[in-house]
């Protein structure tokens, strides 16, 4: 009986130990922060590779990004989704989330600048009904015009606002195609869906230029700058903190420069 016994013990002893290596990983695991971090879909690539290289820097941090148009991560917001930080590519979003005192005002800061582009599909070589301004897309020729909706997608209200600077609302509206995000209307022109579409540079440039040609750099009725912040219901303060101190430190400089994006220093 004794035998018995402590060779039950010895086996109980062994499964308790293996127990416990199973469930060290995932303890470990729940000891790492975890923060959302919301940013325009423009951001996609430049933030991707953000990320990644924060989590390398950061083992202890999981980053979970979350992309869209910054009107739709605003309300998102507003609707009291759990994120931590904001990255907009438009101030109108984030004065919207300051004066509901939804931000903490003293981790605001503009970490970059975009330019808007009027791009075609590449096949189209059509030299009669070629685009190449704004007046263009009022020719007869010009059946639809990709453009982010104005609500949502800021790339849309900068379109608007230039296409109304050059008094041709009223001549195109009826073609407007109107997409969430800048990437949908890339994928418009790209699969040949539109005469023209509006995008920012960047995403121009992440584009195979197979498929698309840009035709004109369009001005801007205000600059397109973008702001990151700290939510103000976050949990994860401190994390969040030190994800937009990478986002504005010259090795997150680096990476906006490498993806088109004009940099700014931190205010």
């Amino acid at each position: 009986m004794e035998k018995n016994h402590l060779i039950i013990v010895i086996a109980a002893v062994i499964l308790v130990a293996a127990a416990a290596m199973l469930v060290m990983p995932s303890s470990q695991a729940e000891e790492n922060t975890e923060i959302t971090v919301s940013a325009a879909a423009s951001l996609t690539e430049s933030f991707t590779e953000i990320e990644q290289e924060f989590e390398a820097q950061n083992p202890d941090v999981n980053v979970n990004m979350n992309f869209a148009g910054s009107g739709s991560l605003r309300m998102q917001i507003e609707a009291g989704a759990p994120i931590d930080v904001f990255a907009s590519a438009s101030q109108k979003h984030m004065n919207i989330l300051e004066e509901g005192d939804l931000i903490d005002t003293d981790t605001r800061h503009d970490f970059a600048e975009n330019s808007l582009v009027m791009i075609v599909p590449a096949s189209d070589e059509d030299e009669e009904n070629r685009i190449m301004s704004l007046e263009n897309l009022t020719d007869s020729s010009v059946k639809k015009i990709a453009i982010g909706d104005p609500e949502v997608a800021p790339v849309g209200r900068y379109a608007k606002g230039s296409i109304e600077e050059a008094s041709l609302w009223d001549d195109v509206s009826e073609k407007l195609i109107y997409a969430e995000t800048v990437k949908q209307v890339l994928v418009y022109v790209e699969n040949g869906e539109v005469d023209a579409g509006f995008v920012y540079m960047t995403d121009a440039m992440t584009s195979d230029m197979d498929e698309i040609k840009i035709v004109a750099e369009i001005p801007v009725t205000t600059s397109i700058s973008y702001p990151i912040a700290t939510i103000s219901s976050s949990t994860e303060k401190e994390a969040s903190r030190e994800f937009i101190d990478f986002v504005v430190s010259d090795e997150g400089k680096a990476i906006f420069e490498k993806y088109g994006f004009t940099v700014t220093d931190a205010n």
